[in-house]
């Protein structure tokens, strides 16, 4: 073991060296980069997926904001940044409890398999404290004194009406509300401490108004939060509105959860962090009321963890009326087909159906750890209750979805380190009798070379209503599959990541009239020229079972729908002032002896100096149909997440305008503008919009106090 003499001697030394790198010039954290970050890891060119962008782009800009203290960080805290893999987890950890708390982030250069790139990515998201007493002022003065309270302000319009909002009045499809659309949250929060919160939405077309007696309050969306950790045994306290992240997200899933894409090992498995305060504008999905993390039992054998959690919420959906015959007498029923996620309540039909259906859950989570943090287990017990039955059209292939009023889950999930492998999974069961179980391993083979394998299997009446695990399709049902992900690094500038996912859907979907199967893969290829210029390629088939489009008998046969997804990208940093980055994205599709493609070319600027930013897009598309939209992230105002589809043929550009005038006060612009040619009208519905062009623009104002 080193003596302390020299262990100082060497941090002086590390605090020095780093003078001559290009990262180690100041500390505060280095700003993060969210596009970058979203290419590297997220999935692109998706069209099928049901992934939560806005949820998983909060988590991000939170872990940004709230970063993780590295002397403190439990391994799943670790895994959860879905940036070190587990060899490089337990050496901070055991480096850590062998030599004492970090004395600067700078110290990380001498922990074995981190280097300089590796600490360029993680940079954003951490920070180290030595400080070595607690903060012993009340709540309330943490609070007053915090400097991470904000206040957002939010304004945005489509500068062309809706047909919503000019069809007659009494029409199906007339908006009831006014145009504008309007967001406003504050937050105050300390890491391992405290969060505060509330955000308030009004989407276009929605009203404004005050009604106690329909639930309404001024605005369409009102979430609120009060979340405590470390009080006493009380490792996390909520009272408001929360997610859970459970296991492998078979039951409960929330945060930054990636599924399948450009991270081929690490992006497959989840992080147990427990509760988590939802702050996101999705109206569906979370939990309201309260939910603690008790520290149970804590000795030299390792810890449990008593987690139960109450929640009472309100969901969307029409109600219906159904005639009943009972021997002689008749009555009736009330029950809901299906229940509405998309938040939108612009129509009368989208009003009625807002907050009809009561939602209970109750539920108890129990966990062990050991004391070096390599196993986890637990259990997950939950019970769901809706105020009125559900009972969907009956069709054959939905016959074995839930039906009825009351659902119960219960699952076993663990998560083991052995030197340089990881085990993890999940099984649990449904009311019906139905399971749905995972497991996998991620292996790092060298300091180069990783390696992720997971299998999957979802019985077709497998019911869980917050899971959000692994999968081909949308929901944890239905589905079998064997996953294998590979990530290569030779050297500090090459690397090659690849997947391929097998899997079977055992009975029939929406447009799959029987069992079908496929298959998927991607291939990336990374390469760094030099420190300003960087570029990938990468290449993403999938094969997938489908009703054939041109069956002319009663009986539908299926046939292979057939997608290529190609992009390739170059990013070159000039100066510091400015970046240039292109991309060409590319698809095709052969589905029913039918052939279509479609693409898009998108040249980036960005410019930064100053107090000001501004970054720009200008982007040329075209595609032979709806099946060949092209995906691309976009940037946005803070807090606001855009990954829109190109779809036809035309040219889209925008402007993101940053201002800061002091630490405390910053603005956002952002004008975006689609042209579309050869066509009359875009979208359909109440979303109707005459001509060919789509323009918005939103401003958007924060003060930090």
């Amino acid at each position: 073991m080193q003596t302390p003499n020299f262990r100082q001697s060497w941090i002086v030394f590390l605090l020095l060296l780093c003078q001559s790198f290009a990262f180690a010039q100041s500390y505060p954290r280095k700003e993060i980069d969210v596009r970058q970050f979203i290419e590297e890891i997220f999935p692109v060119q998706d069209q099928d997926s049901e992934t939560n962008y806005e949820d998983l782009y909060e988590a991000l800009y939170q872990l940004y904001l709230e970063p993780l203290d590295l002397n403190r960080a439990t391994r799943q805290e670790l895994i959860s940044l879905f940036l070190l893999n587990d060899v490089q987890i337990t050496n901070l950890l055991e480096h850590i409890q062998k030599n004492g708390k970090l004395l600067s982030i700078y110290e990380l250069q001498s922990v074995e398999g981190f280097d300089l790139p590796t600490i360029y990515k993680i940079l954003p998201f951490v920070e180290v404290d030595v400080a070595e007493n607690a903060d012993t002022r009340s709540i309330w003065s943490r609070i007053l004194e915090e400097d991470n309270n904000y206040l957002l302000l939010r304004y945005g319009l489509s500068l062309q009406k809706e047909r919503g909002f000019t069809a007659p009045e009494g029409s199906s499809v007339r908006y009831l509300g006014t145009r504008p659309r309007l967001y406003s949250r504050f937050r105050t929060s300390h890491t391992k401490d405290f969060s505060l919160g509330f955000t308030l939405e009004k989407d276009e077309g929605e009203p404004m108004m005050w009604s106690p007696a329909q639930r309404y309050y001024g605005v369409d969306f009102i979430s609120y939060h009060a979340f405590f950790e470390n009080k006493g045994r009380f490792k996390q306290l909520v009272f408001g509105d929360y997610q859970l992240q459970i296991g492998q997200s078979i039951l409960l899933a929330a945060g930054f959860n990636i599924g399948k894409g450009a991270e081929t090992v690490l992006g497959i498995r989840r992080a147990n962090i427990g509760i988590r305060p939802f702050t996101s504008l999705l109206e569906a999905g979370y939990f309201r009321g309260i939910a603690a993390t008790y520290n149970l039992i804590k000795n030299k054998k390792g810890e449990i963890d008593l987690m139960p959690f109450v929640s009472f919420t309100r969901r969307s959906g029409n109600l219906l009326e159904k005639d009943t015959l009972d021997n002689d007498d008749a009555g009736s029923e009330i029950f809901v087909s299906s229940l509405q996620e998309t938040g939108l309540h612009r129509t009368q039909r989208e009003f009625d159906s807002r907050g009809q259906i009561g939602e209970r859950v109750l539920g108890i989570n129990t966990s062990y750890k050991n004391p070096s943090q390599t196993l986890q287990v637990g259990t997950t017990f939950l019970h769901t209750r809706f105020s009125v039955p559900l009972q969907r059209n009956p069709t054959t292939y939905n016959q074995f979805e839930f039906n009825g009023q009351t659902n119960w889950n219960a699952g076993f999930n663990y998560n083991y380190v052995f030197q340089n492998f990881n085990f993890f999974g999940e099984w649990a069961i449904s009311k019906s009798g139905g399971m749905g179980y995972n497991a996998g391993v991620l292996a790092v083979l060298s300091p180069q070379l990783s390696f992720a394998f997971q299998y999957r299997n979802f019985d077709k009446n497998f019911h869980s209503f917050f899971g959000s695990a692994l999968s081909e399709g949308s929901r944890n049902i239905n589905e079998q599959g064997f996953y294998w992900g590979v990530k290569f690094q030779p050297n500090k500038k090459f690397a090659l990541a690849a997947y391929y996912d097998r899997f079977k859907f055992p009975w029939l979907r929406f447009r799959v009239d029987a069992p079908s199967e496929g298959y998927e893969y991607l291939l990336r290829a990374s390469y760094a020229f030099t420190k300003k210029i960087s570029a990938f390629a990468q290449v993403r088939q999938e094969v997938k079972g489908q009703n054939d489009p041109n069956n002319a008998t009663p009986i539908d046969f299926i046939t292979d729908r057939n997608r290529r997804n190609y992009v390739f990208n170059v990013e070159y940093k000039a100066e510091k002032i400015i970046a240039f980055r292109s991309r060409l994205q590319f698809s095709d599709l052969r589905f029913g002896g039918q052939y279509s493609q479609g693409y898009t070319l998108m040249q980036d600027v960005d410019l930064s100096f100053e107090k000001w930013k501004i970054k720009t897009r200008w982007a040329l598309f075209d595609t032979d149909n709806y099946d060949n939209r092209q995906y691309a992230y976009e940037d946005d105002v803070l807090y606001s997440f855009s990954f829109p589809a190109y779809n036809g043929r035309g040219v889209r550009q925008y402007a993101v305008l940053e201002y800061k005038f002091s630490k405390k006060y910053t603005l956002w612009f952002r004008y975006a503008r689609t042209r579309l040619l050869n066509v009359d009208e875009i979208g359909s519905g109440s979303s109707e919009v005459q001509g060919n062009v789509l323009s918005d623009f939103r401003v958007q104002a924060r003060v930090k106090f």
